[in-house]
C-alpha cells in the first residue's frame, strides 16, 4: 500500500520518518514490517500482531485480514468490514471518518477511522479495505493509547500490496473428463470456518470450535458432500452426508442427490477430534439444487475458490446473500478436514 502511506488517519495525527533495521514480511497479499517488541499470532482468516503493557492496561493491534472472494465494489467491501470487524468487535461512536479513496498496485483502497469505548476508556479504530480484480483484503488497527502511535505510523508506512493476476474465471463449456483441479470442478473443495465466541480488547476469541462442509467432485460424473458441525457452545456435533451425480453445463452445475441423511453424536472427552454415540437422526433433507458457479484463483494466496450461486438457501450450503456467496476452496493435496463417525464409510474417509 505504499500510496498509503501519505493518508492522514485520525489515530496516527503524525506520520514520523522512521528507519527499521527489520525485514520485511508477508502475509497472503500484504507486505508489512513488525514493530519492534510486537506480538504474531496467526489463524486461518488472519494475522494479529499486537502489544500491551501490563502496568497501564495500554494496547495496540493490527489485524491482517486474509484476502477473500467479492464480486462487490470498494465501497461496500470496506461497509461490510467495517460492520463486522469494528463495530463487531467494539462500541463505536458514530460512524467512520473517511478519507480519499487512493490506487495502490491495482487495488482500490478505502479507509476510514472512529473512536470506540473499551472498558469505560476511549479508543481510536482505523479500517484500510482493498479491492482487487474479485478479491478484498482489509487491515484494522486499534489502539487505546498515544503510547504506540509511533509504531502504528511505521506500520502503515510499510505496508504494500501484491499485483494480483487477472483472476481465473469458471467453465465456458462442458468440464473435459479426466481434466482436474484449476479448470474444472473436479476435486475436493472446502469450506473451514472456526469458531469464535467474541471480542476482547479487539482480539477475536477463538474456540476449539469449527464448521467445515466438503464437495468432493468425480470425474465419473459422482459426488460426495459431508458437513461437520463441532461448537463448543453446543452440547452435540452434527454430520450430515450425501452422494448423487452432478451435471456441468458451461457455467451452471446442478447438484442431484441420491442418497444422505444427517445426524447428531454427543461428543468424547470434549475434545473436538474425539465422536461420542449416535444420538438421533437431524432434520437434514436432500435437494436438487442448481448453481451459477466460477473458479477464481488468488496470486496472492496461491489459491482456486469454488464459487457458487444458487440465489437460495439451501441445505447443503446454509443461508444465501448476495454479498457473500457460497466459496470453497480447492484442497490441492486432496487431504479432507472432515473425519467421519465411527464405523461410517463413504469411499473417501480422512487421510
Amino acid at each position: 500500500m505504499r500510496s498509503i502511506k501519505s493518508i492522514s488517519l485520525c489515530i496516527l495525527l503524525l506520520i514520523m520518518s522512521y528507519t527499521s533495521l527489520s525485514q520485511k514480511q508477508t502475509f497472503d497479499v500484504v507486505s508489512f514490517i513488525t514493530p519492534k517488541g510486537w506480538q504474531q499470532q496467526q489463524n486461518e482468516g488472519g494475522l494479529q500482531l499486537s502489544v500491551t503493557d501490563q502496568k497501564t492496561g495500554a494496547y495496540a493491534i493490527a489485524i491482517i485480514m486474509k484476502a477473500t472472494a467479492s464480486t462487490v465494489s470498494a465501497n461496500e467491501n470496506f461497509s461490510n468490514d467495517w460492520n463486522k470487524l469494528v463495530k463487531g468487535a467494539v462500541q463505536v461512536n458514530g460512524g467512520p471518518t473517511m478519507e480519499l479513496p487512493v490506487n495502490d498496485n491495482g487495488w482500490d483502497v478505502i479507509s476510514g477511522s472512529a473512536n470506540y469505548i473499551d472498558e469505560g476508556k476511549i479508543g481510536a479504530a482505523t479500517l484500510l479495505t482493498a479491492t482487487s480484480n474479485g478479491q478484498t483484503a482489509s487491515v484494522v488497527l486499534m489502539t487505546n493509547t498515544k503510547q504506540y502511535q509511533n509504531d502504528l505510523a511505521a506500520f502503515i508506512s510499510s505496508l504494500e500490496l501484491a499485483r494480483l493476476e487477472q483472476n481465473k474465471t469458471g467453465n465456458t463449456g462442458a468440464v473435459p473428463a479426466g481434466k482436474a483441479g484449476k479448470s474444472s470442478i473436479i476435486g475436493l473443495w472446502c469450506d473451514n470456518h472456526l469458531e469464535t465466541s467474541g471480542y476482547a480488547n479487539g482480539f477475536p476469541q477463538y474456540t476449539a470450535g469449527y464448521f467445515r462442509r466438503e464437495y468432493l467432485f468425480k470425474e465419473d460424473g459422482t459426488y460426495i458432500f459431508r458437513l461437520k458441525n463441532w461448537s463448543a457452545l453446543m452440547k452435540e456435533i452434527l454430520f450430515a452426508y450425501e452422494s448423487g451425480t452432478y451435471v456441468v453445463r458451461g457455467n451452471q452445475l446442478t447438484i442431484i442427490p441420491k442418497e444422505g441423511r444427517g445426524e447428531w453424536w454427543s461428543k468424547r472427552d470434549n475434545s473436538n477430534k474425539l465422536w461420542g454415540g449416535r444420538i438421533r437422526a437431524s432434520d437434514y433433507k436432500l435437494e436438487k439444487t442448481s448453481y451459477s458457479f466460477e473458479i477464481k484463483y488468488y496470486s496472492g494466496s496461491n489459491e482456486y475458490s469454488l464459487i457458487l450461486n444458487p440465489n437460495k438457501n439451501t441445505e447443503r450450503d446454509g443461508t444465501y446473500s448476495e454479498q457473500n456467496r457460497f466459496s470453497y476452496t480447492w484442497r490441492q493435496t486432496g487431504e479432507s478436514l472432515i473425519d467421519n463417525p465411527p464405523d461410517f464409510k463413504t469411499g473417501f474417509e480422512i487421510r
